[in-house]
């Protein structure tokens, strides 16, 4: 059973609160320990250095524990909240990102949503680095177009991972700019610094809070 994400971040905070205010009752406890020794001890008999030592060790086992501890409350924050749990129902189905997505033998699925005020728009095709390598003119409408890959010979596009984007113009100027929402098929789910981040079919990826629709592979 997936935990409620309230529940899950009220747990991980709490759990953060705690160990944060123990941390800081070990590291405050621990100096008072050693200014006392260091103020209190007999000069004709001074402590001896492998004492110093060893607390010195302690002090620093203290200060890696916090640092453990603050990384056990990352996971927990992301396994609890947003993590894989969250999304292990999209693994197979199809998500809908403005991320650069594999173009092989099959046609992509675009959402195209241009200026309701526009007589004439252009699907302008990009490839992995962002260099244009196609233009088309796909007139005005919203909804769902077959993307086929073809440059303006008419000659299919080389493999590889494309993004969309499309210009809105009337009377012969450009009025609005958009990136275009492209389907394709989640494989994997991976946490890193920024969360969850979905892989998709060919390469590429999208972290999990930026795919706005899904849907069951056609």
């Amino acid at each position: 059973m997936i935990p409620a994400v309230g529940s899950s971040a009220a747990a991980a905070a709490t759990a953060s609160t705690q160990s944060k205010t123990a941390i800081s009752s070990d590291f405050d406890t621990f100096l008072k320990l050693l200014t006392a020794q260091l103020k209190n001890q007999d000069p004709l008999n001074p402590m001896e250095g492998t004492e110093f030592a060893v607390q010195l060790a302690t002090f620093s086992g203290v200060e890696q524990q916090a640092h453990t501890n603050k990384l056990l409350n990352q996971m927990i924050g992301q396994m609890g909240g947003g993590g894989l749990g969250q999304v292990a129902h999209m693994i197979g189905k199809e998500a809908r990102t403005t991320a650069p997505v594999w173009f092989g033998d099959k046609a992509l699925t675009l959402d195209v949503e241009p200026d309701p005020l526009a007589d004439s728009v252009t699907l302008v095709t990009r490839n992995e680095s962002g260099r244009e390598v196609a233009r088309e003119e796909i007139g005005p409408g919203s909804g769902q177009i077959d993307w086929f890959g073809r440059d303006g010979d008419g000659k299919k596009l080389p493999d590889g991972r494309y993004s969309f984007v499309i210009e809105s113009s009337r009377n012969g100027e450009v009025i609005r700019e958009n990136e275009v929402g492209v389907f394709a098929r989640i494989t994997e789910a991976r946490t890193d610094t920024e969360g969850v981040r979905l892989i998709f079919e060919g390469g590429g990826s999208a972290l999990a809070s930026e795919v706005d629709a899904l849907r069951d592979p056609a």
